[in-house]
């Protein structure tokens, strides 16, 4: 009977401790889901934002760019806040603030609320990508450490898939709307879907920050703090007993290796904190300089450029955040079976790869492309404004103007992209095509191009003068005309963009929040990572800066060109620098990086 109710008495403990880590997971992929949000909504949002909200382009700009201003404020503090307060105290408080910025936003009727909430959620959004993988990394055990850091880029993913899904159940419910009501109807209907589609988002905030409530605080944390009781507890809500004792052995262990080096110098300057800062830095400079959050946020454009409709590069899109989502599932289940470097290596040379194919497919069809510049510069007016509807008419007039002979046949299949700028702020119109009777004309405009603050002049072009360009002439960059290519090779390019986001998606989109958590040495993880996490955005924030000036001014092969060689840097950082830490503990990891068997 003993026996009986010892084993029944292990059993319960047993699921008690699987029940726990489900938990875990299920908040770190709350977290994740969230950071999608912050990065995909105002995607399906900005249209109808657009046309109800009464705000200009340069006030819809920073409404845009504030989630960014946001997430590099927090960011900058995250590290440092979950120092003093606690791992859960700031997930808990990055939740209570994405749940206030979403009616904040929702209920708004002016530029003011809106920016105010859109800088909330961008600094919810900065909180959670540091303090969610650092809280997963000191909690979980090294067996499933991989798979929580997995779940959140995977629910990450999720986020951005949503936010597409939402945005374009929306288009079509307001196209419908459009065909037979009234104007007044259909600015009630436009004005109501940006404030559902924010609605929408609402809920797993909710449930993220009451699943915070019910989880432990980081058993490391605790244990800098001095509780050692309360760490041992942290730790048993997870692991077997022995585990948890060996793994605080390992703690005591390596907190009693660094007092003895702090005797001696105080320095952060030894080779166990500057190597792993270092190396995570190179990482998340790369990852980011792959171009993925570049070719995300343009993706819509590239499609188009490469022959797809209006419609197909909408669901291209769609089905690209599809595949980024699907698989994140499979980087989730190999990354605790095959390793972090196994997957970065896998990942990086198919990235490689993939961005050589693009690139040549791209200057295949951009090296025929016409210059028309001078001739669209003759179209500017006294106003230093432009207006032009791109026809076939049109283009066979400036296709005339370049020196092209026998335009007929190109002028009616060409696209057009005009490069403009006013001062040293560049602009970039889409592409409009000659065969697209429905096409609005280009419209260029000083009001439409040119900051209205210092903040959004900063986000735009941090070297430009604002003031210099509030009254610079229009200057006309480039106005590049080419043939529309097929729809079977807009396919083509489709696809190997396809090929490009699941090469990422299974193996940086999953190890890139690991190598960041699992690198930095106990004593400095939150502070580097927030360090880190700074440098990644500002890497983020220049290639935005310069994809359309350099996309419109060389082409997009250009841009794809470079987002290949940063990435062969990637691969030969992973190859030669990179350690396997798969299945090892924080402070067996720490110790390789001091050169000291585990």
């Amino acid at each position: 009977m003993h026996e009986e109710s010892t084993v029944v008495a292990s059993e319960t403990i047993e699921g008690g401790r699987r029940g726990y880590n489900i938990l875990l997971l299920c908040v770190a992929g709350l977290g994740g889901l969230l950071y999608g949000v912050d990065v995909g909504i105002i995607g399906g949002a900005l249209p109808y934002l657009e046309a109800t909200s009464g705000l200009d382009a340069a006030q819809l700009s920073v409404i845009v760019a504030a989630v960014l201003l946001g997430s590099v404020l927090s960011t900058i503090f995250a590290g440092v806040t979950a120092d003093w307060l606690g791992r859960k105290p700031v997930m808990t408080l990055s939740g209570l603030i994405f749940v206030v910025s979403i009616p904040l936003i929702a209920l708004s009727h002016g530029y003011g609320p809106l920016f105010l909430g859109r800088l909330l959620q961008g600094m919810s959004g900065g909180f959670i990508g540091v303090v969610v993988p650092l809280y997963l990394a000191e909690c979980l055990p090294s067996s499933n450490r991989g798979k929580g850091t997995g779940i959140f880029q995977w629910l990450l993913t999720f986020g951005i898939v949503a936010a597409a899904l939402i945005g374009i159940y929306y288009s079509y419910r307001v196209e419908a709307v459009a065909a037979t009501a009234s104007a007044a109807t259909l600015f009630h209907v436009k004005d109501q879907a940006w404030r559902h589609i924010f609605w929408i988002s609402l809920p797993p905030g909710i449930v993220f920050v009451v699943g915070s409530f019910f989880v432990g605080e980081s058993p490391r944390w605790l244990f800098r703090k001095g509780r050692q009781e309360a760490a041992l507890a942290s730790l048993l809500r997870s692991r077997t007993r022995a585990g948890a004792e060996l793994e605080l052995s390992e703690m005591k262990a390596t907190s009693a290796q660094r007092d003895v080096a702090q005797e001696h110098t105080d320095s952060l300057l030894r080779r166990k904190y500057v190597v792993p800062f270092l190396l995570a830095c190179v990482i998340l400079f790369c990852n980011t300089a792959t171009g993925v959050n570049s070719i995300i946020g343009y993706n819509t454009s590239i499609l188009l450029q490469s022959g797809l409709s209006d419609l197909a590069s909408h669901w291209g899109y769609v089905l690209f955040t599809t595949v980024n989502f699907l698989m994140t599932i499979v980087g989730m289940m190999l990354v605790d079976k095959k390793g972090r470097r196994f997957l970065l290596l896998l990942g990086s040379t198919g990235l490689a790869l993939t961005l050589i194919v693009i690139g040549g497919m791209f200057w295949r069809t951009e090296k025929a492309d016409l210059e028309c510049r001078s001739a669209v510069q003759s179209m500017v007016g006294p106003e230093q404004e432009l207006t032009l509807r791109f026809d076939p008419a049109e283009a066979a007039r400036l296709l005339a103007a370049s020196g092209f002979t026998g335009a007929g046949s190109l002028a009616d299949h060409a696209s057009l992209a005009v490069i403009y700028s006013y001062g040293g702020f560049t602009g970039e119109t889409t592409y409009v095509r000659s065969d697209d009777a429905a096409a609005a004309p280009i419209h260029i405009t000083r009001e439409g191009s040119v900051p209205s603050n210092a903040v959004e002049a900063f986000f735009k072009n941090p070297f430009a003068s604002i003031t210099a360009a509030r009254s610079a002439p229009l200057r006309i960059e480039r106005a590049r005309v080419g043939r529309i290519p097929s729809a079977r090779y807009g396919s083509m390019v489709a696809l190997a963009l396809f090929s490009f986001i699941a090469f990422y998606a299974v193996g940086p989109g999953v190890c890139v929040w690991l190598a960041l958590s699992e690198l930095m040495p106990t004593r400095i993880r939150s502070i580097g990572m927030s360090i880190a996490l700074v440098i990644n955005q500002l890497v983020s924030t220049t290639l935005a800066v310069i994809f359309l000036p350099v996309a419109s001014k060389y082409g997009y092969s250009t841009m794809f060109f470079l987002f290949a060689g940063f990435t062969v840097i990637y691969l030969l950082t992973a190859t030669f620098f990179l350690p396997e830490t798969k299945g090892k503990t924080l402070e067996e990891i720490e110790q390789h990086f001091e050169g000291t068997a585990a």
